[in-house]
């Protein structure tokens, strides 16, 4: 990859610096081979079946910190070494809306995604669990089974992201706090009272939690862009269309090819990603064609409705313009007047009570068609 900055152009220091790192380094036998501008670094010369050394295991974290995602290739680790690896960075955690192994490894996860059990709510931008006071520090996923085409997985620096807001944009954000909410997981539970009561202790034990929209790393100091569509819902003390607009705009930065790393996954391949500077995508593209189409009884194809898609591309059944747009049909019979004073005295939007986040990050561990574990930071 050639990297250059061409003669008299204005370059952010800030942002210019991930250009001006080498792109091949070498720590304690460790090689780190960067393999994407702002994020994104290939690891080799480590075995991750065996203990690592301190000196390994200090030349892998400062790498994550540096590089925001870090890959591994041809470790065929089992469930047990993947989780021993995990613990080096603080103790395992467990997804709470996950499958897991159940009381032999709560912490471990396993995906099997095909066409009959496809992947659920993972392809939107998002950092993982931000819905939680202590969101997850970084996950592991390690590739088991992958498919012949497609099933890539997108990553994003949000450092990058926040850096290439203008001046105006980052003072203005400065100081904001973001409501994050486990909206995603709401369609988990069933209408029945049972159901019900289930979802009621689960918002309960996670109500909303206030970020800052700007994190600073704890590790490398950078400011980071800290909110995403699958979790963040609205800008705390902001009316629900500044909100909305807001979110939209910052929603639209991870959405910048510049910013962006596309991983290829193959069998035994291991990512880690750092959730406090990054954001990720899982592509849905390797399912049979047949589930996005249909055909009807003359031969013709048919094509199957998919849910809209909201400006900040979360799938949702509508977005929130549509449903307005739709709640203003039946009052196409108002008086002039009626609406001025509709107009006149608008209904405040309802927002959810949210509590401030704090404490230490966790660390969320993940393997597909093998297991995910997390964990949290060890004590200064």
């Amino acid at each position: 990859m050639n990297e250059h900055v061409s003669p008299g152009a204005h370059v952010n220091p800030s942002a210019n610096a991930s250009v001006a790192r080498p792109i091949v380094s070498q720590r304690a036998g460790v090689t780190v081979t960067r393999v994407g501008v702002h994020l994104g670094a290939e690891i080799t010369g480590v075995d991750l079946r065996k203990p690592l050394s301190d000196d390994e295991f200090k030349a892998i974290d400062a790498a994550l910190v540096e590089n925001g995602l870090i890959i591994f290739r041809d470790q065929d680790v089992t469930s047990e070494q993947l989780m021993a690896f995990g613990r080096r960075f603080g103790e395992l955690t467990v997804h709470p809306f996950a499958p897991n192994e159940g009381k032999n490894a709560p912490e471990l996860i396993k995906f099997r995604n095909d066409e009959t059990t496809p992947p659920f709510g993972t392809d939107v931008w998002h950092s993982d669990e931000t819905f939680r006071a202590e969101p997850p520090m970084a996950t592991i996923l390690c590739a088991k089974e992958v498919p012949a085409v497609g099933g890539d997985t997108m990553f994003v620096s949000m450092s990058a992201a926040y850096e290439g807001l203008s001046e105006r944009m980052q003072r203005l954000i400065s100081g904001l706090e973001a409501i994050h909410d486990m909206k995603p997981f709401r369609p988990l539970f069933g209408k029945s009272e049972d159901e019900r009561r289930k979802l009621q202790q689960f918002e309960l034990i996670y109500p909303p939690q206030l970020h800052p929209v700007v994190r600073i790393h704890p590790v490398s100091g950078r400011k980071v862009l800290f909110v995403n569509p699958q979790f963040t819902v609205a800008i705390d003390g902001m009316e629900e269309r500044e909100s909305r607009a807001l979110l939209d705009t910052l929603f639209h930065q991870a959405l910048v090819p510049e910013y962006q790393f596309r991983h290829h996954w193959a069998p035994h391949t291991i990512a880690m990603w750092d959730n406090r500077s990054t954001q990720h995508y899982a592509i849905h593209d390797y399912y049979p064609a047949a589930l996005h189409g249909a055909r009807d009884d003359q031969g013709r194809p048919r094509r199957r409705r998919r849910p809209r898609r909201s400006v900040d591309h979360s799938p949702r059944e509508i977005c929130r313009g549509c449903r307005r747009r739709r709640a203003r049909r039946p009052q196409a019979a108002l008086t002039r007047g009626s609406r001025a004073r509709q107009a006149r005295t608008p209904k405040k939007p309802r927002k959810p009570t949210a509590q401030r986040g704090n404490g230490p990050w966790n660390v969320g561990l993940g393997l597909s068609s093998a297991a995910s574990v997390a964990f949290s930071p060890p004590a200064p």
